[in-house]
């Protein structure tokens, strides 16, 4: 018989193989707040000096201001957006009987494989063809796309955690769908709600490549981000634009998480 303790046995292979992963994938990120105090207009070692003025006059443009503002518009409007949906799209997948289920989740799950420079050519051919004008509403739509499978993956979990059977006792004591729907299952699944539209918000937040192809005049903070690189002079405000944007999104990655991760934690004490 295998003893419990051995499972928990520290795999000295895996946690390197993790550490040369994670220094792979985040020492390089950690340039872009290293030289957003240097002084100098250029990257280059040894730092001139070190300064916080490049974010001084990051919050003096309005510019910046006025494409913040964009960004979390449609980032709160697509994260709200994704997880009603997803909640629906999930609910229904656990508690019914669908005809095709895997290929319909497949489906749906699809963006998450396909490159978004695809979702962003043909999305862009229709509302060209449809006529309809490129705005933040075109931005929001593509990033529709994109978040709705994030919601799902995530909330999918929540579904198939808890039992159905507080539901059926709900439903058996006169209640409607509805009520039981906001009354029962919406207090259970609370955690996996909160880790969508934080994780939703996230992604719509940094993504680049739809709002690329469906913005109009008005840009988004990576649009923005995307035009200032092509000015040198520009390019230590944008690594201090993007060391506070990196902050922000590990915050509210890491805070989905944790919220997602105590909801499973009581699932199971439930259970």
């Amino acid at each position: 018989m295998i003893k419990r303790h051995e499972f928990h046995k520290p795999n000295r292979a895996l946690q390197l193989y993790a550490a040369f992963f994670m220094g792979l994938l985040y020492i390089p990120i950690l340039f872009i707040p290293l030289f957003s105090f240097s002084s100098g207009l250029y990257i280059r070692f040894p730092i001139e000096g070190w300064t916080f003025q490049w974010y001084a006059q990051l919050f003096e443009r309005t510019a910046v201001l006025r494409a913040l503002e964009n960004s979390v518009r449609v980032a709160g409007s697509v994260a709200v957006v994704s997880t009603l949906l997803g909640i629906f799209a999930a609910k229904a997948l656990v508690r019914y009987r669908i005809p095709g289920k895997g290929p319909i989740l497949g489906f749906i799950l699809l963006p998450l494989v396909v490159p978004p420079i695809i979702f962003g050519v043909a999305l862009l051919l229709m509302v060209s063809t449809l006529g309809i004008p490129l705005s933040l509403y075109t931005i929001a739509a593509g990033h529709i796309i994109i978040c709705l499978p994030f919601a799902i993956a995530t909330l999918l979990p929540r579904f198939e955690g808890y039992d159905a059977a507080m539901e059926e006792a709900a439903a058996d004591l006169g209640e409607n769908g509805w009520y039981v729907f906001w009354r029962v299952t919406v207090p259970i699944i609370l955690p996996g709600i909160v880790a969508s539209l934080l994780l939703t918000f996230t992604v719509s937040f940094d993504e680049f490549v739809m709002a690329f192809f469906l913005g109009g005049n008005d840009l988004t903070l990576p649009l923005y981000v995307w035009g200032q690189l092509r000015i040198p002079r520009a390019f230590p405000v944008v690594l201090a634009l993007g060391t506070l944007i990196l902050l922000f999104s590990f915050a509210l990655v890491f805070l989905g998480l944790k919220i997602n991760k105590r909801g499973s934690i009581k699932i199971m004490d439930r259970e």
